[in-house]
């Protein structure tokens, strides 16, 4: 029931973090404030494919 998905910052658009979600209590797209490495700030980090 979960799916393993990844967190890509919406800046640089490099897969930063890996998560899991559940698709059947959370059908919408995750989207959540995280650091990015890259950028060096906290930026906008949406799902995507992993």
């Amino acid at each position: 029931m979960r799916d393993l998905i990844s967190l890509v910052c919406e800046s640089c658009k490099r897969k930063n973090y890996t998560t899991s979600r559940n698709k059947k209590s959370m059908t919408e797209k995750l989207s959540l404030k995280k650091f990015c490495a890259a950028c060096r700030s906290h930026q906008l980090h949406k799902e995507g494919k992993v």
